[in-house]
C-alpha cells in the first residue's frame, strides 16, 4: 500500500506544481488581442489656434474640478510614516553644500523644479511631507518623500523663457538615482576616515544637530517656510516642536536613516552589477527622466532578506528577470489605456497598462509606482486620487503652429499604418518591434505572485482597503469599473507570458513624449520615421523645443552644457535605439515604419502626428 501511494505521489504532486507554476506564470493563458472594429483616427482641427485654447481651457477646468485629486497627486507624500526626516532632508545643503544645489533651490541638482504656481511651499515640486497627511499634526517628526508629481509633472521652455507646465507629463529632469547618491556622498563626507560603526553614527548625528542649531537660532521659518495649507498652519511653533521631536528622537532616527540610505544604494549597485555592467559608473549616477521598473523595490527586498541567515540563500530571488531601464511615462488620459472587462466578467480585455500591460487596473498602477520607491508604508489615498484626476486629464495640445492641410495628408498615412496597433484601449503585446526586450522580461514567475499577493493586501490595498475623497470614505480597490475585485488578486499583476512584449500605445500629447521607444533612444519623431538617421549620441533632459522634428532639442553641436546630459544609445543593450524600424506584415496587411524612402509621408504623418 505505502509502494502505491508513493507511486502515486511521484506522478501526482510534479503535475500540480506543473499546474500551478503554469497558472502563475501563464503558461495556459490567451494573450489578449487588438480590439476588432475600425480602429479610431482623430480628426485634424481647422483652426488650430483654437483647439489650442480650447485644450487649455479644458485642462483648466478638469484641474479646478480635481482640486483635492490634483494635490494628493502633486505634492502629498507617498509614503504615511516613511521617507528621510524632513530635517535631515533640508540640512543636507548645509552639512554638505558641494553636493547640493543653492538655497532658493538645493534639490534643483537632482532635477526638482520650483512650480510657480506652488507659492509659499517649503520644497520643489515633488516633495511632500507627512505633516499634510498624519492625523495627529505634532504626534511624530515629519519624514519627506517624492510625489507622483516629482515624476509626472514636467515642464516646457518656450522662446520667451516662459515655462508651460505639462501636469500629467513626464518630469525629464527628475533623477532619482543620482538623488540617493548624492545622499550616501554627503554621509561619506561627514563619516570621513572613522571606520567604527558606533562612531559613524556619532559623527552624522552630530553633523546633523550643529548644524540644526545653527539654523534654527538664524531663521524660524527655515524648515517650512511658514507655510499653510487649508487649516493646517506650518508656522514657527509647529517647527519649534518638530525640532524638539527631531532632537528627542536624533539618537534613532539618523543612524536608522543612515542604514537605509546605505541599504538602499548599495542593493542599486547590485542591480547595476548584475544588469547594466557596461555602464555601471553611469547608471549608478542615474540617469534624468528615467527609472528602472523594479530596481529599487526589488533591491530594498534583496537587502531584506540578505539581513537574516535563514532568507539569504533566497536573496537572489528577489531580483528582476532582466534589466527594466525606461524613461519615465506620461499619465495623461488615463481612460485611454484602462481595460474592460469582457462580456462575462470574467477577463480583462480591451487594454493595457505601463509599457507591457502587465498592471492592467489603473489603482494597482499607482500603487506599483509607490512601491517602486522602495516603502513599505504606502499611503493608498494618494493612488486613489491619482486614478480619479488622471482618467479624464486632458494631455496638452502641441503648443507651436501646425499646417492643417499637410496634417491632414498625414492622417491619411496614419490610418492606413498607424491606427491598428496604436488605438485606445489596445491591450495587444506586440513582440516583432525589434525593441530590446529587457523590459518586458522583468516581472517574472515569482516576481508576479509576490505582487499578486502584496499588492492585494492589508498593507498595500485590499478589497477591505479605505480611504477619504471629498469627504467620504471609500474603497478603491474593491471594484473595477462595477465588477468586484473580491477573489481577483491575479488582475494586480498578469502572468509573465502574457506581457512578454509591449503594448502600442495610444498617442495623446506625443509631442510631449519625446525622446521616443519605451528607453527614451530616439529624440524626435523624424528619426523615429527615417531609422537611418537616428543618432547614437544625442543630449537628453533639454526643456526646449525642436519644432521642425518634433522632440526636445538633442544636437550635442549646439549644447551649451547648461541642462540635459549625453545620451548614448550604443552604451548598454538597455539603451538601444533599435526597433519600430522595420515594416512589419500582421494579417496579411504591410504596415509601414520604416519611412526613410518616402521623406515627404514622413513629413506629412510627422505634422499629423503633432495634433494628437
Amino acid at each position: 500500500m505505502f509502494k502505491k501511494i508513493s507511486m502515486i505521489l511521484l506522478v501526482v504532486l510534479p503535475v500540480i506544481g506543473f499546474v500551478l507554476y503554469g497558472n502563475a506564470s501563464g503558461l495556459f493563458a490567451s494573450r489578449l488581442a487588438a480590439p476588432t472594429g475600425t480602429p479610431y483616427v482623430p480628426p485634424v482641427p481647422n483652426n488650430w489656434q483654437q483647439a489650442q485654447a480650447e485644450r487649455q481651457l479644458a485642462i483648466a477646468q478638469h484641474l479646478a474640478k480635481h482640486q483635492e485629486n490634483f494635490d494628493h497627486f502633486a505634492n502629498f507624500p507617498v509614503s504615511h510614516t516613511q521617507g528621510i526626516p524632513l530635517i535631515v532632508l533640508k540640512l543636507l545643503p548645509k552639512v554638505a553644500p558641494e553636493f547640493w544645489g543653492d538655497e532658493q533651490n538645493f534639490l534643483s541638482v537632482m532635477g526638482l523644479f520650483n512650480d510657480e504656481r506652488l507659492q509659499g511651499y517649503p520644497f520643489p515640486r515633488g516633495i511632500g511631507f507627512t505633516g499634510l497627511t498624519r492625523a495627529k499634526l505634532n504626534a511624530d517628526i515629519d519624514y519627506a518623500s517624492f510625489t507622483c508629481g516629482g515624476c509626472h509633472i514636467g515642464r516646457l521652455r518656450h522662446d520667451d523663457g516662459s515655462y508651460q507646465y505639462l501636469d500629467g507629463g513626464v518630469n525629464q529632469e527628475f533623477n532619482v538615482v543620482g538623488y540617493r547618491q548624492r545622499i550616501v556622498q554627503t554621509l561619506d563626507k561627514v563619516i570621513g576616515n572613522e571606520t567604527d560603526p558606533a562612531k559613524q553614527e556619532q559623527r552624522v548625528i552630530q553633523a546633523f544637530l550643529t548644524a540644526l542649531d545653527q539654523v534654527a537660532q538664524a531663521e524660524p521659518h527655515y524648515f517650512y517656510n511658514n507655510y499653510q495649507y487649508q487649516d493646517r498652519h506650518f508656522d514657527a511653533e509647529y517647527e519649534a516642536q518638530q525640532i524638539a521631536l527631531f532632537k528627542q528622537q536624533a539618537s534613532q532616527v539618523i543612524p536608522a536613516f543612515m542604514q537605509h540610505q546605505y541599504s538602499v544604494y548599495q542593493g542599486w549597485q547590485i542591480i547595476a552589477d548584475k544588469f547594466y555592467p557596461d555602464i555601471k559608473q553611469r547608471i549608478t549616477s542615474g540617469f534624468a527622466g528615467m527609472e528602472d521598473a523594479i530596481g529599487f523595490n526589488a533591491a530594498a527586498a534583496y537587502q531584506n532578506l540578505q539581513a537574516k541567515w535563514y532568507t539569504k540563500p533566497f536573496a537572489s530571488l528577489a531580483l528582476p528577470g532582466a534589466h527594466g531601464l525606461t524613461d519615465i511615462m506620461v499619465v495623461w488620459d488615463q481612460d485611454s489605456h484602462d481595460p474592460r472587462w469582457n462580456d462575462d466578467q470574467t477577463r480583462l480585455v480591451n487594454g493595457g497598462g505601463q509599457w507591457t500591460g502587465h498592471i492592467p487596473l489603473p489603482i494597482y498602477k499607482n500603487v506599483a509606482a509607490q512601491v517602486t520607491l522602495g516603502f513599505d508604508d504606502i499611503d493608498v489615498s494618494v493612488s486613489a486620487h491619482a486614478e480619479k484626476l488622471l482618467q479624464f486629464l486632458p494631455p496638452p495640445r502641441y503648443p507651436f503652429d501646425v499646417d492643417i492641410a499637410l496634417a491632414n495628408q498625414g492622417k491619411i498615412l496614419f490610418a492606413e499604418n498607424c491606427a491598428v496597433c496604436h488605438q485606445p484601449n489596445n491591450g495587444k503585446v506586440y513582440t516583432q518591434m525589434g525593441t530590446d526586450m529587457g523590459r518586458a522580461k522583468v516581472a517574472g514567475t515569482l516576481i508576479t505572485v509576490a505582487a499578486q499577493s502584496g499588492f492585494t493586501s492589508d498593507n498595500d490595498c485590499s478589497v477591505t482597503t479605505k480611504v477619504v475623497m471629498q469627504g467620504k470614505e471609500v474603497f478603491p480597490c474593491a471594484e473595477y469599473r462595477g465588477v468586484s475585485l473580491t477573489g481577483q488578486s491575479k488582475q494586480a499583476m498578469l502572468p509573465p507570458r502574457v506581457h512578454n512584449g509591449y503594448n502600442a500605445l495610444p498617442l495623446p500629447g506625443l509631442w510631449a513624449q519625446a525622446p521616443y521607444l519605451h528607453n527614451g533612444s530616439v529624440p524626435t519623431l523624424y528619426h523615429l520615421l527615417m531609422p537611418n538617421t537616428r543618432p547614437d549620441v544625442f543630449v537628453k533632459s533639454q526643456l526646449t523645443y525642436d519644432k521642425k522634428m518634433v522632440g526636445f532639442n538633442w544636437q550635442v553641436a549646439k549644447w551649451d552644457q547648461q541642462e540635459g546630459y549625453l545620451f548614448d544609445s550604443q552604451s548598454s543593450p538597455a539603451l538601444s535605439h533599435a526597433g519600430h524600424d522595420k515594416d512589419i506584415v500582421m494579417d496579411g496587411k504591410t504596415f509601414k515604419l520604416d519611412w526613410s524612402d518616402n521623406p515627404q509621408g514622413a513629413w506629412a504623418l510627422i505634422e499629423y502626428l503633432k495634433t494628437l
